[in-house]
């Protein structure tokens, strides 16, 4: 089984979702755009395309022009019915491949804040009814048409969406450790400013473990979720 990750920035990396792909037995590649914007050659060649966030926009194609070749890239993916896991940005990315249009929230969510499951539905991946999380986005985006809303919160309509059995956004970081977020903190302080839905750097990274351990396991129930979904592709 092979996992392919497009990394756009060196600060957001797998994070936890990486022990978990390797306890699973995938073998892992990365697109690193912030070095090398060489998409993978053919997508028969991946099992779990992992899409993970940034601090740039999907709209920012004037500044990284491979993001259009990515879109592309993603929205061919998806056609293949193979798993498909955005996070934040790469949430966004799936949005806008499907046809969605992403633009500003009206607040920013910045730090641990908590989101409340939506969907309703017995088909689709449930989240609980209300857990915290950690978040690092100011934009959003129209629900895809054929996408199911998983997850809202006060400041941000569309947290999380499904599209079929074998494609999820995340517009929040599950995937996200004590030293991933130290680093975001690191890279982007000049986002923590005044805001009703931003933390500062100490309330932020003074997080307990219980906090972290329980994104961990939402995260292991993401993937594994998706990684099951791949038995409807084999058959």
């Amino acid at each position: 089984m092979r996992a392919h990750c497009f990394q756009h920035v060196p600060f957001e990396g797998l994070g936890n979702i990486e022990p978990w792909l390797q306890r699973t037995g995938y073998s892992i590649t990365v697109t690193r755009f912030f070095d090398a914007p060489q998409l993978p050659h053919d997508h028969n060649d991946i099992d779990l395309l992992i899409i993970m966030g940034g601090p740039m926009s999907v709209n920012d194609t004037r500044d990284y022009p491979w993001l259009n070749e990515e879109t592309r890239f993603i929205r061919r993916f998806m056609a293949t019915g193979k798993p498909v896991l955005g996070i934040c940005l790469g949430a966004q990315l799936i949005a806008g491949a499907a046809g969605s249009k992403i633009f500003a929230n009206a607040v920013k969510e910045i730090g641990w804040h908590p989101i409340q499951g939506s969907s309703g539905n017995a088909d689709v991946f449930a989240f609980p009814e209300e857990t915290e999380v950690f978040h690092w986005h100011g934009e959003t985006f129209t629900l895809p048409a054929n996408a199911i809303r998983l997850a809202s919160s006060h400041g941000c309509e569309n947290q999380a969406f499904q599209i079929g059995r074998n494609i999820i956004g995340l517009q929040f970081h599950l995937e996200t450790t004590p030293a991933a977020a130290r680093a975001i903190v690191d890279h982007c302080a000049h986002e923590l400013v005044a805001g009703p839905y931003i933390q500062d750097k100490q309330q932020i990274l003074s997080a307990p473990a219980q906090r972290y351990a329980v994104i961990r396991a939402l995260m292991a129930d993401v993937l594994a979720y998706l990684h099951a979904s791949r038995a409807s592709v084999l058959r």
